[in-house]
């Protein structure tokens, strides 16, 4: 984005995932009213009119994946946001998702759980949820909020990753980052860039809808553009047909692995914050990521060479950036609002004498920058 030019705004993070939404040519959204998320269906169901695009409010989170599911068939960019109990009924059909490969977003504003769990306080257990949730093996990305920045930013990054790479994204914020309010830059709209799916070049009695190529990403047609095509949640063949041949089988699955493979370097994304010179670090992300940077700061003031890499791409896990740290640092630091989600795959990873520490809170309560550079002042 281009800072040269642009605007700026006092708005809650909620607020900067609808408006980010729109400015990414999201035109379509269904939606059910769920604590901490309502705000990004309010504020579309009254934006998205205005562009030409439509609202929504369905009978329940199923029915709200289903419809962006079709709605994305069509042609149209779509989203849905939901909290934990919501995204947790949405998983089989964002498998179809997955299996059709159908671009679509889906945001989860995490809160405690399981099941009604705590639904006003923050937390990150639905990290692995949000990798695993769906059944099978399967390719997914997964990205997360620590500003409200962020929600703008990241927002149109997920559907700009989701119509490139004719996938399902999953955008994890959480109740403090979603309800916090702070002064956010908004880019002038010519200076964004937004991607667009590929559509088919050929007539339609030439179209293969699910032929290879070097992407691993087949052209999308729209659904009444003229190009027919089957749409199943089975295992199918080039020609969207479900199929048993094990050739075939297998061909599909490695092209759904292959096409996020091939995109790795431009998906997995992190920012690192005084890891020059630092050595322990701190890996966190969302909200946790905010408190960490105070933290290392006042580190820092007493001497401690602190650093902090923050994760927006949480799956595919980006294994690159967190073993650099694991071999820059003899000591990291990895806060989680769980019982440590993220810290398993970081020790994963960890194949040097890095220690890695986990810190955690499942309480409901926001992990505070002093309780960060507590635990790094042991370290």
């Amino acid at each position: 984005m281009d800072k040269k030019s642009g605007t700026r705004g006092f708005v809650q993070g909620n607020e900067a995932i609808a408006e980010a939404a729109i400015m990414a040519g999201c035109r379509f959204f269904a939606g059910y009213p769920i604590t901490p998320a309502s705000e990004i269906a309010e504020i579309l169901s009254v934006r998205l009119p205005e562009v030409d695009g439509t609202f929504i409010q369905m009978e329940d989170e199923i029915a709200s994946m289903g419809a962006i599911i079709g709605s994305s068939l069509a042609g149209v960019k779509s989203m849905t946001a939901t909290s934990g109990p919501g995204f947790s009924l949405m998983q089989e059909n964002l498998g179809f998702a997955c299996i059709a490969e159908v671009p679509c977003v889906v945001v989860n504003v995490m809160r405690g759980g399981p099941s009604t769990g705590l639904p006003t306080n923050p937390a990150q257990g639905d990290v692995m949820q949000a990798r695993w949730g769906t059944h099978g093996d399967h390719p997914i990305i997964v990205l997360a909020v620590s500003t409200v920045q962020d929600c703008y930013e990241i927002t149109i990054e997920a559907f700009n990753l989701s119509e490139k790479y004719r996938v399902p994204v999953i955008l994890l914020s959480d109740e403090c980052v979603s309800h916090t309010r702070e002064t956010v830059w908004v880019p002038e709209p010519k200076s964004v860039k937004v991607i667009e799916r590929i559509t088919p070049s050929m007539p339609p009695e030439w179209y293969i809808p699910f032929a290879d190529n070097a992407r691993g990403v087949p052209p999308m047609a729209a659904f009444g553009d003229g190009y027919r095509y089957h749409v199943t949640g089975l295992i199918h063949d080039v020609r969207g047909f479900p199929t048993q041949r094990p050739d075939e089988i297998e061909a599909f699955m490695r092209r759904l692995f292959r096409k996020i493979t091939l995109g790795l370097s431009e998906i997995q994304k992190t920012i690192s914050f005084m890891m020059e010179d630092a050595r322990v670090a701190v890996i966190a992300y969302g909200s946790v990521a905010r408190s960490a940077r105070r933290a290392v700061l006042q580190a820092r003031e007493r001497k401690v060479k602190a650093g902090l890499l923050q994760l927006i791409t949480l799956f595919p896990f980006p294994r690159p950036a967190v073993e650099e740290v694991l071999r820059q640092c003899r000591t990291v630091l990895v806060p989680e609002m769980n019982m440590g989600q993220i810290s398993r795959e970081v020790k994963r990873v960890n194949q040097t004498k890095c220690t890695v520490k986990k810190y955690n809170r499942i309480d409901g309560q926001l992990i505070t920058p002093e309780e960060i550079l507590r635990e790094l002042m042991k370290l």
